[in-house]
């Protein structure tokens, strides 16, 4: 359902200095290219001291109908719906109707550990309670709407992972907890207090909580490409993710939330810098994100096929957003772009090959890889005429030809060449390296 948190990677920061209209078009070109090579679909968008500046917008909200997305297309934003969610806890605190210190006992005395969770470890996953997106028994259940008993009772059934406070692990579970308290504390729903006190005061008419997608009304399905078309992705129904995932906006609304965060007009500044105090560079519902020398706030998403990034740079004064339902490109490779092209910095746009390697040789490839420095197994096997990977108790993924032997998945950072004389397959990951041998 919803993404575990990246970061983007610390990187130098160019001397060449473009002009700003010849980085906002090299960066349409880029999104052009990466569209016209299906790699991403989507809606992308930055502001410059604040004021918006580039919106760009590439692919189908319905893939079926061949129906182009627009500016005002909504998309599901995962995560990102984190921040909303803290901000709201925020102004519950201003309103004194909760402290930081608040036990989860107060509403939830049934989960284990209740009395020894705060509101401040929820919202910064340190409180050890199991995320239910992490077992196998979610895919039974995330297409069905649920209530909150129902998602209680799941919730608590499972041990805790750790002592609370002890540690960092984001646990979707959290945010649905606090979704679900700040229904109790303000007596009315979680989708009525976005509008009453974010949306409505942002003047945001595209942001609210979602449903069932509904293509009348230009929301965005979100697909799969494989094979030489879109597979239009299953939906997880929204009454599962609450505080944790469960809105839907536009890149251009979301730069408008996340600026008047930072200007204080939804919360106070005050309220505003504890959220930003990060520990393992988790704060309340922001991540803390580096670029060269300056740091930003902000969160990513993924929900289905939708990828969602909302990052801000104060001392910068450049904040970036976009969302695609459709992705097999790293969202950190672009996110650098926009930053650089937001800047006037130049970059390099990548080079796309079609290489098209017969079903024979990659038939070849198919099997059982394991390394006793890797504690996941790796299966690989052509579906559809396509190559693709499998990590024990994971979801598979396509793998692109770079040559005849030596693949790719961009999203992940992954890279497979194939030893068919010796059985073996290089994989690497960043900068971790593994050879497989298959079975």
């Amino acid at each position: 359902m919803l993404k575990k948190l990246f970061f983007l990677s610390l990187i130098s920061i160019s001397s060449v200095v473009f002009s700003q209209n010849q980085s906002r078009q090299k960066l349409m070109d880029f999104l052009d290219s990466l569209n016209v090579h299906h790699k991403v679909m989507g809606s992308f968008a930055f502001a410059y001291k604040d004021q918006p500046t580039f919106l760009k917008v590439i692919g189908f909200s319905d893939a079926e109908k061949q129906k182009n997305a627009n500016m005002n297309t909504q998309y599901r934003i995962g995560s990102i719906s984190k921040t909303f969610t803290a901000v709201l806890i925020m102004k519950a605190i201003e309103d004194k109707k909760l402290s930081l210190n608040t036990k989860l006992s107060d509403f939830y005395p049934e989960i284990e550990n209740a009395n020894k969770i705060s509101i401040e470890q929820l919202l910064q996953h340190r409180t050890g309670i199991h995320n239910l997106t992490d077992d196998k028994e979610y895919w039974t259940y995330n297409t069905k709407p649920q209530t909150e008993s129902s998602l209680i009772s799941i919730i608590k059934k499972y041990k805790s992972d750790f002592n609370p406070g002890i540690k960092y692990e984001y646990s979707n579970s959290n945010y649905i907890l606090l979704g679900y308290i700040l229904e109790k504390v303000y007596h009315t729903t979680y989708a009525q207090l976005i509008q009453n006190k974010i949306a409505r005061p942002l003047k945001l008419t595209l942001t609210e909580v979602g449903g069932k997608i509904d293509a009348s009304k230009n929301q965005a399905f979100s697909y799969n490409y494989e094979g030489g078309k879109y597979d239009t992705w299953e939906e997880t129904d929204m009454s599962i993710p609450i505080g944790a995932g469960n809105l839907i906006s536009t890149p251009t609304e979301l730069l408008k939330f996340i600026i008047g965060l930072e200007n204080g007009k939804v919360i106070t500044k005050t309220s505003l810098k504890e959220m930003k105090n990060y520990i393992d560079n988790y704060g309340f519902g922001l991540t803390k994100v580096p670029f060269g020398e300056s740091w930003g706030f902000g969160h990513n998403g993924g929900i289905d096929q939708f990828r969602s990034v909302l990052y801000y740079f104060p001392d910068l004064k450049v904040a970036i957003s976009f969302i695609t339902n459709q992705s097999s490109f790293d969202n950190n490779d672009i996110s650098i772009k926009m930053i650089k092209a937001a800047l006037g910095q130049n970059f390099e746009i990548p080079k796309f090959n079609d290489v098209v390697v017969s079903k024979d040789i990659l038939k070849k490839y198919e099997g059982n890889y394991k390394t006793k420095d890797f504690p996941l197994d790796i299966k690989i096997f052509v579906e559809n005429g396509q190559l693709k990977a499998q990590a024990t108790g994971q979801g598979a993924f396509s793998l692109e030809a770079v040559s005849e032997n030596e693949f790719k998945f961009d999203m992940a950072g992954i890279k497979i060449k194939f030893n068919a004389e010796i059985n073996t397959m290089d994989f690497s990951q960043g900068s971790s390296k593994f050879t497989f041998k298959k079975q």
